[in-house]
């Protein structure tokens, strides 16, 4: 597959850490030294030691920055975590594949490969889903042009991903070949004292491909355990997770992504999309867990007459703090794109969208539209929102707009009037919210479990 890389606005969150600080920080040092305390061999070395070099030059943001202003990494920087890199000896008690992922599912458990969880079987020739380490020698020259090679790729967090890249979960998908097993990525966490890992998934659609993709971190207790408070301190844990997805001409990628791991977890994810001509993706973003989460969406269009759908949904509580940053970067002409991000926020909780659209003078007869809704369900509860156009092409239909409301009374008071009490009536109105995203992903048990799983929020439906 050869894809022209068409160079792009894709925001660069940590230039101005490397104009402003003279000094290095400490904390990020630390972090990258155990990191990269092993070594590989080869090419990987050399990719490795290049993203080592940005990082010891970069900061972790702060709130001084425009990127960053809204979310305040202090609470992160004051636990030492612990990378602990290695094959893993014991992970019972993980939660189940999907009933229609049981024979295509990688399980990593604190990001390390867990091959007695994993199952792949039965799919068509020419897809290959595997860890890196199991790839032949051959197949792993064949990502070198792959790997770490998106736009955005100094950013610090995916910069520290990339210096300690031990392995990777790879989907390949060779030309013309349809999937229609979904294939499931599973990254466990299983809580130990300040674990931090380093999850890394590679994604190639050759031309004519398709595949549909879950994505999911989680817990042992599954998508339940997000409401899972950790009792003890010290364990507490730190996932920085980047996914690298590139499309092929006419490729289709069905792409769920679901971040639902402990309450007092931090979670920073980066997913980056390059499409070229005619392709399609679409992004099912969900975020239930974490103390703090912040998942970087960026989209790379190199080529004419690509379609991209972001459906994001936020459900968060309690003092949880959630940040969705996206970027589509629609270089060519013919291009259109829908985005459509929802956040439920209850108690103390505070949401962040910040997503913007580039569309630069070549992109002529680009449709692109930008929505954000928000649903507050606390007079405590915050949301910050800045959806954004940034348009030099005349010939284009563009839209963006973010609305914040509360459950209507009138509209509880209806449903009571027909028998139905206030909690129920509450319930009701939030899923029907929830459910416009929910019932977009094309894996229905993955549906209904997270239907059952908002229809379960007590916590969302009491001030």
């Amino acid at each position: 597959m050869n894809i022209q890389v068409f160079p792009s606005p894709i925001p660069n969150s940590n230039a101005v850490s490397l104009i402003s600080m003279l000094d290095r920080d400490d904390y990020l040092t630390g972090l990258l030294n155990q990191v990269t305390a092993t070594k590989t061999e080869g090419w990987l070395q050399e990719l490795r030691q290049s993203a080592a070099n940005w990082v010891r030059h970069s900061i972790i943001p702060t709130t001084r920055e425009e990127e960053w202003r809204f979310t305040d990494l202090s609470s992160l920087r004051q636990i030492q975590f612990n990378f602990q890199p290695g094959e893993i000896s014991n992970a019972e008690g993980t939660p189940l594949s999907l009933p229609e992922a049981l024979k295509s599912r990688l399980v990593f458990v604190n990001g390390k490969f867990a091959p007695t969880l994993s199952a792949i079987a039965n799919l068509p020739p020419g897809v290959k889903v595997s860890n890196l380490a199991s790839l032949s020698a051959d197949n792993r020259e064949h990502l070198k042009q792959y790997l770490a090679q998106t736009e955005g790729a100094q950013e610090v967090f995916t910069a520290l991903n990339t210096a300690g890249i031990n392995d990777v979960a790879v989907v390949w998908v060779s030309k013309n070949v349809e999937v229609e097993t979904p294939i499931h990525l599973q990254f466990v966490t299983v809580a130990e004292p300040s674990i931090f890992s380093l999850p890394r998934c590679l994604v190639v659609a050759e031309a004519g491909s398709s595949l549909i993709l879950v994505e999911e971190y989680t817990t042992p207790s599954g998508l339940v355990g997000n409401f899972v408070e950790n009792t003890t301190p010290e364990f507490v844990g730190f996932t920085n997770a980047v996914t690298e997805i590139w499309l092929g001409e006419n490729a289709q990628v069905n792409h769920t992504r679901i971040q639902c791991e402990y309450l007092a977890d931090f979670h920073i994810g980066k997913t980056a999309v390059t499409q070229a001509r005619d392709s399609r993706y679409t992004c099912h973003a969900i975020t239930l867990g974490a103390k703090l989460s912040r998942h970087n969406l960026e989209i790379l269009q190199t080529g004419e007459q690509t379609q991209t759908t972001l459906n994001g949904l936020t459900i968060i509580s309690g003092k949880q703090l959630s940040d969705t940053h996206s970027a589509i970067a629609l270089n060519y002409p013919h291009g259109t794109s829908d985005q459509l991000h929802k956040c439920i926020v209850g108690d103390r909780a505070h949401a962040v969208f910040n997503g913007k659209v580039f569309v630069p003078k070549p992109a002529q007869l680009t449709n692109a539209s930008q929505l954000n809704r928000n649903l507050l369900l606390s007079s405590k509860a915050r949301v910050d929102t800045k959806p954004q156009l940034e348009i030099t092409a005349d010939n284009v239909k563009c839209a963006h707009g973010a609305t914040v409301s509360q459950l209507e009374d009138d509209e509880i008071f209806y449903l009571q009037s027909r028998g139905i009490d206030e909690n129920d009536a509450r319930k009701l109105l939030i899923n029907a919210f929830a459910a416009e995203v929910i019932n977009q992903i094309p894996i229905p048990s993955l549906r209904e479990i997270l239907l059952n799983t908002v229809n379960n929020l007590k916590s969302l439906t009491n001030e």
